[in-house]
């Protein structure tokens, strides 16, 4: 049931399994209310390559139905605990794209049209497999606003594991039972990539890591889930179609559209809330990606999540903060061990230096409409944040840390250790204990 935030008593857990048309609107339904310190457990569709060849979802992905948080206001944060994500997709299918002249509106993703008729994101039906089989219900022409340039399709194993891309025989049988290779959950309207059977990289294996491409919180404008972030939000100013926007109007965003393959089970991903009840939305699970999506796209599947809310009063971020699990820091980020303390300590004993900082590592997201812009995002978000020089951060992501590409064209991590009293300050001390003790 869809409720305004503070409508109804929030409850421990809200379960999802609805979904958005693409669209974040601030002042759209919101499920729950979830309790502060309680979970959201959702299932999610498959991102991309789903929603790109269904003209009727106008976001380019299909994510849950955002979840209004007890308690939290405008000017708070909301940190996200990824508990669980689980692949329940058996099979995937992505590529490279190229878009299809005559079938949108100045923006492929958030504006198809039939090329034929002309409709606007006209309602489709499936006839058969293969690039053409997603139709116009109106009049029957071809109707996907994309095409493959280099596809493939992978099979999981049982214990979703590994993957396996299929050469064509095998990739055209899944094909033909697409929906239940995809798993795609009931609520979802998406006609599933895998129809199209593509099967241009076999018998390559590769290991599973899901993460979620999509999770944050809505935006205070209203917007197309995949735009959700400032790269592919810079396609909305003085677009030609409906969610046009101005330059000044993209500080509303949240950038829930990361697509950094540390927001994965164990990591910790701290929000904006820039929308009453911070609307909490999940979506587009990635069961595998190297750093940077450098295809465009990867291994989009359907999934399970389970996420604990904590509303951090006062904590006025602009975009996400991360603590991703100890494994996935770069290498000079991560704490410090006894030996190497003990090693400092010695040094420092040697050359009659101070103290050793108590240093602990955070990774704050920057966006923007290209590597350069959103590494300097990521700068100016971690100074204002810990209250430190620009110059700083860049020294400490230097020698202490690293920027890391989330997506290209513009999303990474300034990632780096900090010290420990300025995150405490921030409100972000007991997270950052829970995760580097």
């Amino acid at each position: 049931m869809a409720v305004r935030p503070g409508e109804f008593m929030a409850r421990q857990t809200v379960f999802v399994d609805t979904f958005t048309d693409g669209v974040l609107r601030p002042d759209g339904p919101m499920l729950g209310p979830v309790r502060d310190g309680g979970c959201i457990v959702a299932l999610t569709a498959p991102g991309c390559w789903g929603p790109m060849i269904t003209p009727a979802l106008r976001g380019g992905h299909e994510v849950t139905q955002p979840v209004a948080v007890e308690g939290a206001q405008v000017g708070d944060a909301i940190a996200l605990l990824v508990q669980e994500l689980a692949v329940v997709s058996g099979a995937a299918a992505s590529g490279t794209d190229a878009p299809v002249a005559g079938r949108f509106l100045g923006d492929p993703y958030v504006a198809a049209r039939c090329g034929s008729c002309g409709t606007l994101y006209p309602a489709t039906r499936v006839a058969g497999t293969g690039p053409g089989a997603v139709l116009c219900a109106g009049c029957g022409a071809e109707a996907s606003p994309f095409r493959l340039t280099h596809g493939y399709t992978m099979v999981f194993d049982p214990r979703r594991r590994v993957g396996l891309t299929l050469g064509p025989g095998e990739a055209e049988a899944v094909a033909a039972q697409a929906r239940y290779w995809a798993a795609v959950p009931e609520g979802s309207v998406q006609n599933p990539i895998l129809l199209f059977g593509p099967s241009q990289l076999a018998g390559l294996g590769t290991r599973l890591r899901p993460f979620l491409g999509q999770l944050g919180t809505t935006p205070a404008v209203t917007m197309p889930d995949s735009h959700n972030a400032g790269d592919f939000g810079a396609f909305l100013v003085g677009a030609p179609h409906e969610f046009a926007l101005r330059a000044e109007q993209l500080v509303h965003r949240t950038d829930g559209h990361l697509d950094v393959d540390a927001v994965r089970a164990g990591a910790i991903l701290v929000c904006p809330v820039k929308v009453p009840g911070g609307g909490v939305y999940a979506g587009d699970m990635h069961a595998l990606q190297g750093d940077g999506e450098v295809a465009g796209h990867t291994a989009d599947v359907s999934g399970r999540v389970t996420l604990e809310v904590r509303v951090i009063k006062g904590l006025d971020i602009d975009g996400p903060v991360l603590f991703p699990v100890p494994e996935d820091l770069p290498y000079l980020a991560r704490p410090l061990t006894s030996v190497e303390r003990r090693e400092l300590e010695a040094v420092a004993r040697r050359v009659g230096a101070g103290s050793i900082e108590d240093s602990v590592p955070i990774s704050v997201i920057g966006t923007g409409v290209d590597l350069n812009a959103a590494t300097a995002n990521g700068l100016e978000r971690a100074a204002s944040l810990l209250e430190l020089e620009v110059a700083e951060v860049r020294n400490r992501a230097t020698i202490a840390g690293a920027i890391e590409i989330g997506r290209l064209p513009g999303v990474v991590q300034v990632t780096f250790r900090a010290p420990r009293d300025r995150v405490e300050r921030a409100g972000l001390g007991e997270l950052a204990r829970e995760l580097y003790p």
